[in-house]
């Protein structure tokens, strides 16, 4: 037996070094290892050799085997070798020829706006405080002057997970987390996204971008929250932009006010947009409600604070002249490649 393992092995050998396709290099293989290969019949042969010639038998059996093994891989690497030569020598590379320019993407409006806003406060003394998207009823709610039974809910109704967790409407909560943790002076900015239980039309969205501003200090008044906003519409829409208050009611700001800017469309002038009225609506804002500061552990009667919030796709809105909410979100290459 021990010939015929010799001849088998001499022969396999043979065969895989004359072989130069790895296709054929795999039927070479089955051919003397395969279930029914030469090599592989001889191994079920073993049992019917003597128990004294089986070890040495078994032995030169394994070694034969380990041996076209090895010549079948060394052949293998050979042939990809030659593969990967061929495919260099013939995929040539000129590195002089010109190449097209790559097409460089955009960011979103949304994205602009909000950038330009957070550079702006930054530069202002403000710091920039980041949230959590998905936050417990006393942070959103309750914590904010809005307890369980109060009807404000039902216009900021939103996601939940179960009685305690839900997407959160606004980043206030985000104030409420740093007004506990932080002693005032505080100047913060929050910004991301928010989500309302809303239809989806040209005004509307369930879910949205919010930017809001929070000064927590001792003799902060109406004035100073009517000096930055004035400031703010300056910087966002020009110089000429003029802001007013209008009464309104937030359970969270005492008082509170609607806020309108000049009409970026015909300059405060009058026109469709604003309805004549030559002042669109920009945001809400107010002076922190007392609620709030002492659920925060704020003396009320030592500190006072103005917050104000704006939605980002609101404001890129008007900036941009872009008339209806759901183009910001469509994905729509042809808009989003007039922003730089």
């Amino acid at each position: 037996m021990q010939q015929k393992i010799n001849e088998i092995t001499k022969k396999a050998l043979e065969e895989i070094s004359k072989t130069q396709d790895k296709q054929q290099l795999i039927l070479v293989n089955s051919k003397y290892l395969g279930k029914n290969g030469e090599l592989s019949t001889l191994m079920r042969g073993l049992k019917d050799v003597s128990s004294e010639e089986r070890p040495k038998i078994g032995a030169i059996l394994n070694e034969a085997r380990d041996t076209i093994l090895n010549s079948v891989k060394q052949q293998e690497d050979s042939i990809e070798n030659k593969i990967l030569e061929e495919q260099i020598k013939n995929e040539f590379v000129d590195i002089t020829t010109p190449v097209k320019p790559l097409k460089q993407g955009t960011m979103h409006p949304i994205e602009i706006v909000q950038r330009d806003l957070i550079n702006y406060f930054i530069e202002q003394g403000f710091t920039v405080q980041d949230g959590k998207e998905i936050e417990s009823d006393y942070y959103c709610f309750e914590a904010l002057n809005v307890p369980k039974d109060h009807p404000a809910r039902d216009a900021q109704d939103t996601f939940y997970f179960d009685a305690e967790r839900l997407l959160r409407v606004h980043t206030s909560a985000t104030q409420i987390r740093t007004m506990e943790n932080n002693t005032p002076p505080i100047k913060m900015i929050s910004t991301g996204r928010v989500y309302r239980v809303d239809e989806v039309d040209a005004t509307h969205s369930p879910m949205f971008s919010q930017f809001e501003i929070l000064v927590v200090d001792k003799n902060v008044t109406m004035s100073d929250l009517n000096g930055t906003l004035e400031k703010l519409a300056k910087h966002l829409f020009g110089e000429k932009a003029k802001i007013r208050l209008r009464p309104s009611y937030f359970p969270f700001t005492e008082p509170s006010v609607e806020v309108d800017a000049t009409c970026t469309h015909c300059g405060g002038k009058g026109c469709s947009v604003c309805k004549q009225t030559g002042f669109i609506e920009l945001l809400g804002a107010g002076m922190v409600h007392p609620n709030v500061l002492r659920n925060c552990n704020i003396n009320p009667d030592e500190y006072t604070g103005f917050a104000a919030g704006l939605g980002l796709d609101r404001i890129a809105m008007i900036k941009y002249g872009i008339d209806d909410m759901r183009e910001l979100y469509d994905g729509d290459i042809n808009l989003l490649k007039q922003f730089k």
